[in-house]
């Protein structure tokens, strides 16, 4: 049974997602506060948080580090929060992915489901595909079904491993910067733009309608296998 801690501090929505994953078979852990929160963690270590950012004593940022300092369990934000800055503070102190307030039970059912799947991932496979294109980052090689290779510059290559090397997580443009250009590229984001665009013209069937390596409007990108 997966243990999953839910921290928000409106009732109304503690309950109806008490009584929803509780029907799907979890087994539920609840704190209303930022520092019960950490408290729960601690006593019931969790396989998944879903925490709210709008808490009375602590901020969830700092929930979200509390908690990354000793625990790799998924965190799904889910935050009435809808200013841009928020969402990348989130994502960038180790938030796995974000949901904004109101929502609908399937689709966070749905992004528990994925978060989860990532986790309980077995160890990294050597080849990965993206649409028809397979990537070997043992070999640091892309080729076509029919063994062609399809040529990336150094740069092209950093940013699709990162990528490819954490499926389906929703990374900020900040993190991508810093893993592929170093400190002080932070808000160099028409470098990741133009290098975004370039991959996606050599791996996606239709550039302008990209089915793997998506673009999270303000918030970031994300590789979908």
């Amino acid at each position: 049974m997966t243990r999953v801690l839910v921290v928000d501090d409106e009732p109304q929505i503690v309950r109806a997602l008490q009584i929803n994953l509780k029907a799907r078979g979890y087994e539920v852990q609840l704190a209303g506060t930022g520092t019960s929160a950490l408290q729960v963690a601690g006593r019931y270590p969790p396989e998944l948080v879903i925490l709210d950012l709008g808490l009375p004593d602590l901020d969830g940022v700092d929930v979200i580090r509390g908690l990354r300092g000793w625990t790799d369990a998924p965190i799904l934000v889910l935050s009435g929060r809808t200013d841009q800055t928020d969402k990348v503070e989130a994502l960038d102190a180790g938030a796995d992915d974000y949901v904004t307030k109101p929502f609908g039970i399937d689709e966070l059912l749905a992004r528990m489901r994925a978060v989860l799947r990532r986790s309980a991932a077995t160890p990294e496979q050597p080849t990965v595909a993206v649409g028809g294109a397979v990537v070997d980052l043992s070999a640091k090689r892309v080729t076509l079904a029919d063994g062609t290779d399809i040529r990336l510059t150094p740069t092209e290559w950093h940013l699709l491993e990162v990528l490819v090397r954490h499926p389906g997580k929703l990374m900020s443009q900040r993190q991508l910067l810093t893993e592929v250009w170093g400190p002080g590229y932070e808000t160099a984001g028409g470098n990741l733009r133009f290098y975004m665009a370039q991959l996606r013209r050599k791996l996606e069937p239709d550039p302008a309608r990209p089915k793997h390596l998506l673009t999270e409007p303000g918030m970031g990108y994300r590789f979908e296998p």
